[in-house]
């Protein structure tokens, strides 16, 4: 029945889909209070206590869940068409020009699912995937994601030597890097003025040398219109910063272009069992 309901939901036109979102957001929001306590706290500790942004967070998470059919399961063509514009192309061609390999930071902002398949139009990608908790959702995941020059490399030693082989085929490859790792995968390291463990991986694949690491996200646009690709380069190291940090520094400020499309909801801080207490 899932599965019906996902494939039937893939021929909704975009906009009835993020209206039918921002209602699942509101009814999460409602339901748990688990997850709302973890919204309303993580945007007060980033220093969003208005309401603006906090109804726009609510209502975003479920839009990024209604929109995962079109994305996914529409044929590649049409769901890359839902891009309309691309913001920071000249990145991407100055990295491929130079012969270099990418890496793609792609946090749960806006629709971060759209950015591998706008770049699998041009170029192979590899991205780094967990097996879903649910099973039912593992080969609705393998096709939705897995199209064409995209590959699936699971978040294990294997899929790490996958994203490591693509790289030194100058190639390009995806991370979420706001996910939380698990034990001895991670460090912990300020985001948004808390400590958070954070993935050492993509910090160490963007200072890979013959590699460029970028940040990408899909801003969705009003009214279901589509959405707008943003790609900004990794600033440059501060003084004294650790690369972990100089991540999470460059994420919080792409995070907040466009607050009001982060998933705020996400345990970002809890300490995965067995990693290190905080320091």
């Amino acid at each position: 029945m899932s599965r019906f309901l996902m494939n039937l939901a893939a021929r909704f036109p975009l906009a009835i889909l993020h209206a039918l979102g921002a209602l699942l957001g509101w009814a999460m929001y409602g339901l748990s209070p688990t997850y709302r306590r973890h919204l309303r706290a993580n945007l007060e500790a980033a220093g969003y206590r208005d309401a603006a942004t906090r109804r726009a967070a609510i209502a975003g998470a479920g839009r990024l869940l209604a929109e995962l059919p079109a994305v996914w399961l529409r044929p590649a063509a049409e769901a890359t068409a839902l891009v309309r514009r691309v913001d920071g192309r000249e990145h991407v061609d100055a990295a491929r020009a130079a012969g270099k390999g990418i890496v793609f930071l792609t946090p749960h902002l806006g629709c971060f699912e759209i950015a591998a398949k706008i770049a699998a139009e041009e170029f192979p990608i590899t991205v780094l995937y967990r097996a879903p908790k649910f099973a039912w959702l593992q080969p609705m995941i393998e096709k939705g994601r897995g199209q064409d020059h995209v590959r699936l490399a699971r978040a294990d030693l294997s899929g790490v030597r996958e994203l490591l082989a693509a790289l030194l085929r100058k190639e390009a490859v995806g991370i979420l890097p706001d996910q939380v790792p698990g034990e001895g995968e991670g460090e912990w390291v300020n985001f948004f003025g808390r400590p958070a463990y954070t993935m050492t991986l993509a910090a160490r694949l963007a200072a890979r040398p013959g590699s460029v690491c970028l940040l990408a996200f899909g801003e969705r646009l009003p009214g279901g219109e589509g959405y707008v690709l943003h790609i900004r380069p990794l600033p440059a190291a501060e003084a004294g910063e650790s690369g972990t940090r100089r991540m999470n520094r460059a994420l919080e400020a792409l995070i907040r272009e466009c607050p009001g499309q982060y998933l705020w909801g996400y345990n970002r801080y809890k300490r995965p069992k067995g990693a290190p207490e905080k320091e």
